[in-house]
């Protein structure tokens, strides 16, 4: 317990150092952001991107449907498909909110799984989820203290940041919740099958997409694809969708200084109107007042909002 306690610290401390100010922004290496938050966050709608994220201090609860995740010192989270669900940020005694979010690779995960020696589950053989917490051991955290030092030099990043980001998924394929992430590439697996349709909405977000369609392209019937859906996402194939458009526009008002109505627009909604309307029910404020609060939040001006919050 104390090899991890003093893992925990130095982690800590590389937080400190590799974060520059409130909020979520890539580090120097492709495919690892670096998160902080310096005040308390009330419940909130959050979208995150497929990735592992170990905190080194403070704590969020992430609530998906009836189930709570928490993620802090001791439990890292890993979501194994695009997710949008509900977060809560607490702040340690001694500082902020710091943790490191790594980028899950599906080509990665095929590799490794080969070496190991290990076949994806069948079908039925493992329940898919998206999202799950699990307790961190003194592997995975030295791992991360090592990605982590390696970010103090671009030369370090370049050359052993990439074999460190391998080395993490394999610790979490090894997890007791490895069986997730495996599931992503059963070729016959409904998770598989569910992240086809789910990329395909993130890709085709702003155009019509219905359920029958969705359904089809992932070699499935209606109600098997939306019980499946809903199985790994907690939500329906539409509210999920409407998630991700409402949150890509807050995104475009913050990085882009667009309005509520051309942000309407870009996102594929007709009706301005409506889109206020439904932006106010999930986020709890108008557009030009939520996009007024993420600035503030993250201290910015110009410069962009991250997806991970």
């Amino acid at each position: 317990m104390r090899d991890l306690e003093a893992s925990n610290r130095r982690m800590t401390e590389l937080l400190r150092d590799l974060t520059t100010g409130e909020g979520t922004r890539p580090s120097i290496l492709e495919g690892v952001t670096l998160m902080r938050t310096d005040r308390p966050i009330p419940r909130m709608p959050v979208l995150y991107e497929p990735g592992i994220v170990i905190v080194g201090q403070g704590q969020k609860r992430g609530y998906l449907g009836d189930k709570v995740y928490t993620y802090d010192p001791h439990n890292y989270l890993v979501l194994s498909v695009p997710m949008p669900f509900e977060c809560e940020a607490e702040i340690d005694p001694n500082g902020p909110f710091l943790a490191v979010a790594i980028r899950i690779e599906v080509a990665v995960l095929g590799e490794l799984l080969m070496k190991m020696d290990r076949r994806p589950p069948a079908n039925g053989e493992y329940q898919p989820s998206g999202m799950f917490s699990t307790p961190l051991d003194l592997a995975l955290s030295e791992a991360t203290v090592r990605l982590l030092e390696s970010l103090t030099s671009p030369v370090d990043a370049r050359v052993l940041g990439p074999q460190i980001m391998r080395e993490i998924t394999y610790r979490v394929l090894c997890g007791e919740h490895g069986g997730s992430l495996r599931a992503l590439i059963a070729l016959n697996g409904h998770l598989h099958q569910i992240q086809r349709s789910l990329d395909r909405m993130h890709a085709s977000y702003s155009t019509a997409l219905d359920v029958a369609s969705l359904a089809e392209s992932a070699g499935m019937s209606v109600s098997a694809f939306h019980h499946s859906f809903k199985a790994v996402t907690a939500t329906s194939p539409l509210q999920y969708l409407k998630t991700i458009r409402l949150h890509k526009a807050r995104m475009f008002m913050v990085q882009e200084g667009m309005g509520a109505s051309s942000a309407a627009v870009r996102v594929g909604y007709e009706s301005t109107s409506q889109f206020s309307r439904e932006f106010k029910r999930f986020f709890g404020a108008t557009p030009l007042d939520e996009a007024a609060r993420v600035r503030t939040v993250l201290g910015l001006e110009s410069s962009a909002v991250a997806r991970i919050e």
